[in-house]
């Protein structure tokens, strides 16, 4: 009786210390973003009085004004959204039909093409950037958004993500499809995809916040004003010699409104899909 009252006190002890931790972790994990709020709510004269004053006296919204009339905000803000949810849509498409055929379909040498296109998660990016600068060059479509799109349709990550996924339901599903006279097609469409929604959606998150975020391709491909996205838009706020932290904050704050809506939209499938996999039945 003893030793079992000592057990629960101890995992009780245990338990606390634990969320404390966590608690702990939160608020260190937290603490840039609350700065970054912190900032754009004030001057630069206020941002860098000695002592610093991590909570401003009074909030200064005019930056999140000014970020809109300082730069284009609004045209980049849709380039961003426009490429994200296109390249988004469109390798989700890609890696789904892709994953499929290598979970689910017989096809000669499947093992060895699969091996080949995971060696695209082995290779950086960075390694193949010059020969793929000169592709798109040469088809004459640098400086548009046609072919920063072009190279964003593939990921071998993503095929790799929902094969893993596809390899959780049961082949059974496939056969009683075709038993009933579906073709590959219809069980892809009708059947898989449904059942497949949380790793999708996984997917999805995955891609939109990568493209969404992404700085070094855009910088590459897209030189006209009009086409840049929003990670290349808030560079402005930095000069060579100074940088207008209230205006940049203020714009990145705007800037990463997406993709919590997007996260909070897709948090039940992506949880769920994170979990499941990778387990195979």
């Amino acid at each position: 009786m003893l030793n079992a009252v000592g057990s629960t006190r101890r995992d009780k002890l245990l338990h606390t210390l634990l969320l404390v931790l966590l608690v702990v972790a939160s608020i260190i994990t937290l603490f840039p973003f609350l700065w970054m709020i912190s900032t754009s709510l004030r001057t630069d004269v206020d941002l860098f009085k000695n002592p610093t004053n991590w909570i401003p006296h009074s909030l200064y919204l005019d930056n999140y004004k000014q970020v809109w009339e300082t730069i284009p905000f609004a045209r980049y803000f849709l380039n961003t959204l426009k490429l994200s949810v296109i390249i988004t849509v469109v390798q989700v498409i890609i890696c789904s039909m892709a994953a499929y055929a290598f979970a689910k379909l017989k096809v000669p040498f499947k093992g060895v093409v699969f091996i080949l296109f995971m060696t695209n998660l082995m290779m950086p990016w960075h390694s193949i950037m010059v020969p793929q600068f000169s592709i798109v060059s040469h088809l004459g479509l640098y400086n548009t958004h046609i072919g920063y799109i072009l190279i964003q349709l593939f990921s071998g990550f993503g095929i790799f993500l929902l094969r893993q996924f596809f390899l959780t339901l049961p082949i059974e599903l496939n056969e009683a499809a075709r038993v009933d006279g579906f073709n590959e097609w219809r069980i892809f469409w009708r059947i898989i995809m449904p059942l497949a929604a949380p790793g999708v959606s996984t997917l999805a998150i995955f891609t939109f916040t990568y493209m969404w975020n992404d700085y070094l391709a855009p910088l590459i491909y897209l030189n006209d004003d009009t086409l840049k996205t929003l990670q290349l838009g808030l560079k402005a706020f930095q000069t060579e010699h100074t940088m207008d932290y209230g205006l940049l904050m203020a714009g990145t704050l705007l800037s990463t409104l997406p993709m919590i809506i997007v996260f909070l939209i897709g948090e039940r499938f992506f949880i769920q899909g994170v979990a499941t996999t990778g387990m195979k039945n």
